[in-house]
């Protein structure tokens, strides 16, 4: 059940402050009377049945009163009660932006513009979800915090770029950022995606502190590592100026993620090319597809006649009464 209107029910005080005020002033000696003689005498005389129920009149206003206000506050009870079943997930993307990502072995562009393409059509898919993205290179941003808002979403990975941060690889501090932004959230419908080409480097934690972090708190990692299988032909004038042929993931790199999402519980996955990312990303897609049952009430049912009805008869009892069984002279 459920009040319309709860704002009246501060009004209850007035029916109370009745009640307080009749019993204060019935302790108290009329202003004006009349003196008469000793009555000591009938001191042990039982007294009328009439005046030992006195109160009946203020028991009925101050309880009709009180109904009243109940009426007027709109009680309501669920009529239409149906139940809706959501695909509710939590994610929170983490994206390295450190200089190897400016790699041009995912063509047409590097390594970032793919992951941003693909992100952007991940996350409009996500119609229902919450989505929210870090930035990492040698530290790292909450660039987007949750949020249902997609399109804000795109507007944030439009603004993702090499250089936003100091170099390096710091996946760990990643990692326990987007924890940050979960650890509040269920943790059956809560997963992290961390996509990155090389391993960490710098920060605090270690990627491996904070797997177990998500491990207590039973959120899933899943890691993605980025990079062609051979680099050595690549020269993007960039960041291999000094002649040395761009990062790519070695088997020890692989072995760092594929440790952090076993950990975790999540799954690790090599993208070679735009088109792996993509199949990647929508692989993820039903990992984390957790039903959710929503109670939805459509129609409430008044009720306030069943409040209303007894305090128009009990004021009226009271009314009644005191014009005649209870009637006083002034």
């Amino acid at each position: 059940m459920r009040f319309a209107d709860p704002g009246f029910l501060v009004l209850l005080l007035v029916p109370i402050g009745l009640a307080w005020w009749g019993w204060a002033r019935r302790r108290r000696p009329p202003r004006n009377r009349i003196g008469f003689p000793a009555l000591g005498f009938l001191a042990g005389a039982p007294a009328a049945r009439q005046a030992s129920r006195r109160w009946v009149p203020g028991a009925l206003r101050g309880a009709g009163l009180g109904l009243l206000v109940v009426a007027l506050a709109r009680p309501q009870q669920p009529h239409d009660l149906q139940e809706i079943r959501s695909q509710s997930r939590n994610i929170m993307v983490a994206l390295d932006i450190s200089s190897s990502m400016k790699a041009s072995d995912f063509k047409p562009g590097n390594r970032l513009e793919a992951a941003r393409e693909v992100l952007a059509q991940f996350a409009r898919r996500r119609e229902g979800d919450l989505l929210g993205l870090v930035i990492f290179a040698g530290r790292s941003f909450l660039q987007a915090p949750l949020t249902p808002d997609t399109e804000l979403l795109g507007e944030m990975l439009d603004r993702v770029d090499i250089g936003l941060l100091p170099d390096g690889t710091a996946i760990g501090t990643a990692l326990a950022l987007s924890l940050g932004q979960l650890r509040e959230l269920p943790a059956a419908s809560s997963a992290i995606v961390l996509i990155t080409d090389g391993a960490n480097n710098t920060g605090q934690p270690s990627p491996f502190v904070a797997a177990e972090a998500a491990r207590a708190l039973g959120i899933r990692i899943h890691t993605v590592g980025v990079s062609a299988p051979d680099t050595s032909g690549i020269d993007d004038g960039f960041i291999w100026r000094e002649g040395r042929t761009p990062d790519r993931l070695t088997s020890s790199d692989e072995a760092v993620l594929r440790r952090i999402a076993d950990r975790s519980g999540g799954h690790y996955f090599r993208a070679t090319d735009p088109d792996a990312l993509e199949r990647i990303m929508t692989e993820i897609d039903p990992l984390e597809r957790t039903e959710v049952r929503i109670a939805q009430t459509r129609d409430y049912r008044e009720l306030y006649w069943w409040a209303l009805l007894p305090a128009v008869l009990l004021l009226a009892a009271e009314l009644v009464l005191r014009a005649t069984r209870f009637r006083t002279l002034p």
